[in-house]
């Protein structure tokens, strides 16, 4: 089923398929139902090619893959781009699902897809929540994942681990987390998300000058009328102030364990990762064939800042 409208870089014709950048908008957007979710998701490339599955994270959407996804697909590559729950055209089947935003969940989602779209096995990318959700697959379900590309390394949520505190200055990069966790920062976060996510950009990405136009296209996503509620659960349940649901614990307490990660894989520092930017913190986490590359000059959105970088990791995870 193709998409209308609904999301930024979803609604215009789609750019000339060169690898240069500048694109803003995908080849084809669909949906289909996948486990508990109608999907919204991007497409891009031959059929019949090796799939890629790219996961974005918080605050963004699949437009971020708007200049990787046309390397990859004139790679050979089918690249499958989804909205996760709580973001642009995706949405619950039900009314009674509960809106969950912890890590298991996420993973199970993109495992549906992978099922709806009969895709056995997959090169898994991602960022932030997109990261870690790779990560969660990559660790689960290594049988589903064919090798992966993690920016920030290895970010499996440890519950235990995330309840002690971290330095003064650390800590400080997390104040939205702790604004998540009272009522007022919902209502703050419910009313001025777009203002809000476009201060995350900027503190995330601090010397990627991207314009209102680039921001807007993915602005449109965060009126999914489950973004608050899924990114609320998502952080409060990460500080363990939110409950998970109990179908999930066998997951979660697996994940708990920080289970090793066997595909190939290359990792990716950037800037925002500070001191752990060289990846020697979380070099124990993978036992398979691996690599990591450090992009200076680069924040958070490594694939929308760092297109052609992101998508060479890509391809190179594939053969490694």
């Amino acid at each position: 089923m193709a998409l209308s409208s609904l999301a930024g870089c979803s609604t215009k014709p789609a750019a000339p398929a060169a690898v240069t950048g500048g694109h803003t908008s995908f080849e084809s957007v669909k949906q289909i139902d996948a486990g508990l979710l109608n999907v919204g998701y991007a497409e891009a490339g031959p059929p019949g090619g090796p799939p890629v599955i790219l996961l974005h994270g918080w605050p963004y959407d699949p437009c971020s893959y708007l200049d990787v996804a046309p390397i990859l697909a004139s790679a050979g590559h089918r690249v499958i781009v989804p909205y996760l729950r709580g973001f642009g055209p995706t949405r619950f089947l039900s009314d009674d699902t509960v809106r969950n935003g912890q890590q298991a969940a996420i993973a199970l989602d993109v495992i549906a897809l992978m099922d709806a779209l009969k895709i056995d096995k997959a090169i898994l990318g991602g960022y932030d929540w997109g990261g870690r959700t790779a990560a969660v697959m990559a660790a689960l379900w290594p049988q589903r994942c064919s090798a992966l590309v993690s920016v920030s390394g290895y970010l499996i949520t440890d519950l235990v681990a995330n309840r002690q505190p971290l330095t003064p200055e650390a800590e400080r990069g997390w104040w939205y987390q702790y604004y998540f966790a009272t009522e007022r920062g919902v209502l703050g976060y419910t009313r001025n998300r777009h203002d809000f996510n476009k201060l995350i950009w900027k503190i995330a990405s601090p010397t990627w000058h991207f314009d209102d136009v680039t921001y807007d296209r993915s602005a449109a996503s965060f009126d999914n009328p489950d973004h608050v509620s899924i990114v609320i659960h998502n952080y409060r349940w990460r500080q363990s102030l939110a409950q998970g649901e109990p179908r999930y614990d066998p997951l979660e307490q697996k994940l708990a364990a920080t289970p090793v990660i066997t595909v190939p894989t290359i990792t990716i520092g950037s800037d925002f990762d500070g001191a752990t930017a060289d990846g020697k913190a979380y070099r124990s986490r993978f036992t398979g064939r691996y690599e990591h590359r450090t992009f200076a000059g680069i924040g958070h959105n490594v694939p929308q800042e760092a297109p052609g970088d992101f998508a060479r990791a890509v391809l190179d995870a594939g053969r490694l």
